[in-house]
């Protein structure tokens, strides 16, 4: 089942992202999100809804706790979310520039063909 990642405000006043799930009208697997000033600005900080007895991002909040739901969420908030809540680094395109650079080097030519990394 695909769920549609969603930034909301519950009664408690929390900012909370998650995976909304139309057809029970809950958010599963609920993560607060958390501003921390810095010199630079601000910040954002993805934690389990349960932190700090919690450390996994599960659970559910039922649509009667929530207030307000966001038109649209960042970009870049929904990735850090995913990655958060999958335990998997999500690439975006410019991550892909330097793909390169990743290839390797082998006695001063670039690997371009993954058997050359076995020969000797």
């Amino acid at each position: 089942m695909k769920y549609e990642i969603r930034l909301v405000k519950i009664v408690t006043g929390d900012l909370v992202v998650g995976k909304w799930d139309e057809k029970e009208g809950k958010l599963k697997d609920p993560a607060v999100i958390q501003t921390i000033p810095t010199q630079q600005g601000i910040q954002m900080a993805i934690m389990p809804f349960g932190f700090p007895f919690d450390s996994e991002i599960e659970g559910e909040i039922s649509k009667d706790h929530i207030v307000y739901f966001f038109k649209q969420i960042p970009e870049e908030l929904e990735s850090k979310y995913l990655e958060a809540s999958s335990n998997i680094s999500l690439s975006s395109a410019s991550d892909l520039k330097n793909l390169e650079n990743l290839m390797g080097n082998k006695q001063g030519k670039k690997i371009t063909n993954i058997s050359d990394l076995l020969k000797p």
